[in-house]
């Protein structure tokens, strides 16, 4: 990267507080009330090494506990190339920060920063940028979608089975699976957040990317983290246009114990 994770860093703290600024007043963006048949994705980019990234944290949870039965899915990245500026991340994968890199091309923004936030794969914000965030949201949510999807998934000891069922899906869609351990807690001592006890929700813990049959139905298997269990854990799908990045549908699966 031509710019360094420290400096991206301390760019985007100027920039979030400017945004808290500018927000400060604004009223609350209800998306509880919110009415419509779309639905809306958020994928937050985040890392313990980084200090600006707390508070896009607290947010995706505050979110979380709000959303309900609402069709809001969330998933939080941890990138690894914080990793070398004092502090490894337990959950960073380089996988993700692939991902934030495919983003920026995707959205024609090639710089590389964390917190940032993508909303259905069509716009991206710094992770507290809450007002905008809560916007972006609603606006989702108002957007009638015309791709369906369904998952149920079968666990055995060490993978699961998602059973998928997609219509509308466009030619050159893929079907992206995440397994999400739904909370964490971890005390940093090193890097920009030592010191501090964070707390993490939606984490992505694995990610896999599948080719969509030509019916739009199908099965795949996915291997499963060693501290998986159903409690703590849920698997999501995307239908993700491969070449735009747009994200078309998006389900919780249902999951069943295989006791075969």
């Amino acid at each position: 990267m031509k710019t360094s994770a420290m400096t991206i860093c301390f760019m985007i703290t100027i920039l979030s507080l400017t945004a808290c600024g500018q927000h400060k007043g604004a009223a609350k963006n209800d998306i509880v009330k919110t009415d419509g048949k779309g639905f809306a994705v958020l994928e937050l980019f985040t890392s313990e090494g980084c200090s600006s990234c707390p508070p896009a944290d607290e947010l995706l949870a505050k979110i979380q506990k709000e959303v309900k039965d609402k069709p809001v899915y969330l998933l939080a990245y941890h990138v690894d190339y914080w990793d070398r500026q004092g502090w490894k991340d337990i959950f960073s994968n380089a996988d993700y920060s692939k991902r934030q890199v495919q983003y920026g091309n995707w959205l024609n923004n090639p710089q590389i920063y964390t917190p940032q936030a993508i909303i259905n794969g069509k716009s991206e914000f710094v992770g507290s940028e809450e007002s905008q965030i809560r916007l972006a949201i609603l606006k989702q949510l108002a957007i009638n979608s015309e791709t369906t999807l369904t998952l149920q998934a079968k666990q055995s000891e060490k993978e699961v089975q998602v059973n998928y069922q997609t219509t509308g899906a466009p030619k050159g869609s893929v079907l992206a699976l995440a397994i999400l351990q739904k909370n964490a807690q971890s005390k940093v001592v090193r890097g920009e957040n030592a010191g501090r006890e964070l707390s993490h929700v939606q984490i992505v813990r694995k990610l896999q990317s599948n080719s969509l049959s030509a019916t739009g139905n199908g099965i795949v298997t996915i291997a499963l983290p060693k501290d998986f269990n159903a409690q703590d854990f849920e698997i999501l799908g995307l239908i993700q246009d491969k070449d735009k990045g747009g994200i078309l549908g998006a389900a919780k699966a249902s999951l069943v114990r295989n006791h075969d």
